[in-house]
Parts: C-alpha cells; sequence; structure tokens
C-alpha cells in the first residue's frame, strides 16, 4: 500500500474521470490508471465502475471514501508533529488560500488579527480551492482562508475539519461598462470558473440548481477569479466576481452590474482548520481569530 494511491483514489472519487483526476494529480493517465489498478488489487476488489461517462465508486469504494480521506490527513499530520518534535519544523505560520482572497482580504485580514502585536513569521501558499483543499488534508498549512455558502458542501470531512466565519463577501454579476447594453443578459459571452475554483461550485450551484435557472453558455474558463476579472475588464463577456476582489473597479466605473440583485451571491469567507491539535503558535492564533471574530 502507498500513500499516493489513497490521495488517487480520493482524486477520482472527486472528479469522476480518470483523465480529469490525472491532471489534477500532475501525472499521465496511463501511470495513473495503473496507480488505481494497484490500489484495488491490494485491496482485493473493484472500487470503482467505468463507463464511457466516466466513474463512479462501487459500493465497496463507497466504504472506504471516508476512512481513506481521514486516513491521508492522519498520516500528514503525524510528519507534521515528528518533525516539530524534532525541531525540524519552522516555527511559520503556514497558511493556503485561495487567490482572490490572497490579493484582496488576507492582507487586510492579517493585519487587522495582529493589532500591534506582530507574528513573527507567515507562509501564504495561493492556490485554486482543490489545491488548498489538499494541502490542508495533507497537512501542508494548518490553515485554509476561503469562501464557503451554506448551501454548497464543502469535500472536506465536517468530523475531521472545523471552521471559523472571519468575513463576508459577494459575488456579482460584472461586465465592463462598453459592454453594457449591447446585448440581453442572457446572450452576454459567459466567462465562467473551473471546476478546482471553489468559487466556481457556489456560481453553479445558483445558477444550475435552483429552478431560475439562467442559461449561459461559456465561452472562456479559468480557476482565477483576477483572470475573469480581466477578460472582464476587456469586454469579453460576464463573470461573478467576489466584491472584496473588484471593489476598485466598482467604484471607478470600469466593471459594472448587469443583472438584478437577486442574482448576486452572498458568501462567508472562513478559516479552517483540523479538529486535531496544533502547534503552540496555531492554537494561539486561532484562539486570536476566534476572540476578533466574537468582537465582531
Amino acid at each position: 500500500m502507498e500513500l499516493v494511491w489513497l490521495e488517487d483514489f480520493n482524486a477520482l472519487a472527486e472528479h469522476g474521470s480518470f483523465v480529469r483526476a490525472a491532471e489534477a494529480r500532475h501525472i499521465t493517465q496511463p501511470a495513473f490508471s495503473r496507480r488505481i489498478r494497484s490500489l484495488e488489487q491490494w485491496m482485493g476488489v473493484k472500487l470503482f465502475v467505468r463507463t464511457p461517462q466516466g466513474t463512479t465508486l462501487t459500493e465497496a469504494g463507497s466504504h472506504i471514501q471516508v476512512h481513506a480521506f481521514e486516513a491521508i490527513g492522519r498520516l500528514y499530520r503525524l510528519r507534521a508533529e515528528a518533525q516539530e518534535v524534532a525541531g525540524k519544523a519552522a516555527k511559520t505560520l503556514q497558511f493556503a488560500a485561495t487567490h482572490s482572497l490572497s490579493f484582496s482580504f488576507f492582507p487586510r485580514w492579517i493585519r487587522r488579527i495582529e493589532n500591534g502585536a506582530p507574528i513573527e513569521a507567515i507562509q501564504l501558499h495561493s492556490d485554486s480551492m482543490l489545491g488548498c483543499e489538499q494541502l490542508l488534508v495533507q497537512g501542508e498549512v494548518p490553515f485554509l482562508l476561503c469562501h464557503l455558502h451554506p448551501e454548497v458542501p464543502s469535500p472536506l470531512i465536517q468530523d475531521q475539519f472545523v471552521s471559523q466565519k472571519v468575513g463576508d463577501d459577494t459575488l456579482i454579476a460584472l461586465v465592463a461598462s462598453s459592454l453594457l447594453g449591447t446585448h440581453a443578459p442572457n446572450q452576454l459571452p459567459y466567462l465562467a470558473y473551473t471546476e478546482a475554483s471553489g468559487l466556481g461550485r457556489i456560481v453553479a450551484h445558483r445558477l444550475y440548481g435552483s429552478r431560475d435557472v439562467l442559461a449561459l453558455k461559456a465561452q472562456f474558463s479559468s480557476h482565477l477569479a483576477a483572470v475573469l476579472m480581466s477578460m472582464a475588464l476587456e469586454g469579453k463577456g460576464v463573470a461573478w466576481l467576489p466584491k472584496s476582489l473588484a471593489e476598485q473597479e466598482i467604484r471607478d466605473g470600469r466593471l459594472v452590474r448587469v443583472l438584478d440583485p437577486c442574482w448576486d451571491i452572498d458568501m462567508q469567507i472562513h478559516l479552517v482548520r483540523p479538529r486535531t491539535s496544533l502547534s503552540p503558535a496555531a492554537e494561539n492564533f486561532w484562539t486570536r481569530v476566534a476572540d476578533l471574530s466574537a468582537d465582531v
């Protein structure tokens, strides 16, 4: 049994496609397929049903899914704990944050948390939501800063992680001012988020997960909100952008609302951590965050 097999298992269970899962794992599809077969051989059962439309978990695969997720997190956290005991872990607070929050929210937020008591050292890992979730699960970072929506379940297992709300944000359908009025709103080119984006999960739920469906066909996609904002500014279409990211462009009139406010999507900004004990520095930071949140 190899740890990478369990990580591959989780990737395939999430993506439902050998091609997309292999891309997410940064290996070739044949190599990825061989590792999945090796895991199934080690387990002695089939874990996936393979069809031309994609893959789904077998009953046995569904049974081990939660346990595989938990085992990966525990192993990586055990490694981090061992490094701390051996004195090899740097006394640096590690954060994973989605790109949009790294650009806009994180600097102001961390400055407010410090409030005259500077943190000794900080390392910020900026990635897609999927990449940040993997860093947290693998124990590479103790904290994840991300957007969450109460109606869009997080793939993070609730029994293993806990979060605190640290802010609010809103996704707004925006276009360049030059594009306003040139098309009916549902005929505008749509600038979409990819599957790796947490914002994409939230937007997809609003557009396609309710009775009021807004039929838009994506003509460009990226997991980066900043890239979609650049495309919107160039007049390439409509994008649902976080207010925290596009605030200056909205204020300057370069980006304008194109849909009724009923299509705005209210979100929360959360700090997520494992339920297991963290380093003293990380636990102290979590307490500071909780105290600040209680005062808001």
